[in-house]
């Protein structure tokens, strides 16, 4: 879950209090993070301040970049055909699947013994 303010300033994206690229090191996360900013060329007009939560870093730079396209849409709703048609504002619906009974997980089943 991330929770997203822009503000006006010169691209700058905190996230958890520390800059983007101390907290995702590896480039692909960072190029996730800033692309709603750069379909809407808005990456150098507009600062982030953002707490996630929850998830890897994956999922985490995902969820950043869902909550900047909406934060995007509430500041211009012109930008939504924009982002829509880049599939930026699709959530994922995927979630942990609950625990069955008499299994260990949720589908994993305990090992069969013959003798």
């Amino acid at each position: 879950m991330a929770q997203v303010k822009l503000m006006k300033g010169k691209g700058a994206i905190i996230v958890n209090g520390k800059p983007m690229e101390e907290v995702f090191k590896i480039e692909r996360l960072r190029s996730t993070v800033l692309e709603p900013l750069k379909v809407t060329n808005t990456s150098d007009k507009l600062s982030a301040v953002v707490k996630v939560t929850g998830g890897g870093i994956a999922s985490q730079a995902g969820a950043i970049c869902h909550g900047i396209s909406r934060a995007l849409i509430k500041m211009d709703e012109s930008l939504k055909p924009q982002l829509r048609s880049f599939g930026l504002l699709t959530r994922d619906p995927r979630v942990k699947e609950r625990k069955k009974y008499g299994l260990r997980r949720a589908r994993k089943a305990r090992q069969y013994r013959k003798r």
